[in-house]
């Protein structure tokens, strides 16, 4: 029961998505009215500039902080690192899909990045770092979104147990699925580049 009531207040917190307050207060329109209609930091940066991308990311950061450490300081702090990593997962489950707005969330990738370093701060770290130079070596941001999670379940395994790793392994499940047009783009090689995403305007 407490493990439900963890995903369900992370769900609650994954709603708010930060980059539909930005958007309708710089623009008056929604983020699906916005370069490629993703309610997310990256569409934000690319569509308002890059100061309006970072309020997103502290919004989407904040709103998974509060979500983790209400479930592991105040509800269950018996459950320990399982109570944020719950909590994480339903933040990003109500990120990717608002009840709110039919489903159609962001792709939960700083959300993502957030929880699983507050899970297990030195591995979460490892595994954001280790995304990040996926997509400075390769240039696909689908790609190094995708490593994050996966690269972080064998370290949930070994040091929180088979529980973690599920868990870690659901969270890598949910990002590959929704990233999984721009991962058939990479592997087609039709997938534009990080470079040529900012000269492109995509």
């Amino acid at each position: 029961m407490e493990r439900l009531v963890c995903l369900l207040v992370g769900y609650c917190f994954g709603l708010f998505l930060t980059a539909e307050l930005v958007a309708r207060f710089r623009t008056g329109r929604g983020a699906a009215e916005l370069g490629s209609g993703n309610p997310g930091m990256a569409n934000i940066a690319g569509s308002l500039g890059a100061a309006w991308g970072a309020l997103v990311l502290l919004g989407d950061v904040g709103k998974t902080a509060a979500a983790c450490l209400l479930a592991r300081f105040v509800l269950f702090p018996e459950l320990g690192a399982l109570a944020t990593l719950y909590a994480g997962l339903g933040t990003a489950l109500g990120h990717n899909f608002p009840l709110w707005r039919r489903f159609r969330g962001g792709k939960g990738v700083a959300v993502t990045c957030t929880f699983l370093v507050l899970a297990q701060p030195l591995w979460g770290i490892a595994s954001d770092l280790l995304g990040l130079l996926v997509v400075v070596l390769t240039g696909y941001l689908p790609l190094g979104a995708a490593v994050i999670p996966v690269a972080f379940i064998p370290a949930a395994f070994i040091t929180l147990g088979p529980e973690a790793g599920a868990l870690a392994g659901a969270a890598a499940l949910l990002m590959l699925f929704r990233h999984r047009r721009g991962l058939l783009r990479v592997f087609r090689r039709q997938e534009p580049r990080r470079g040529r995403c900012g000269q492109r305007k995509i």
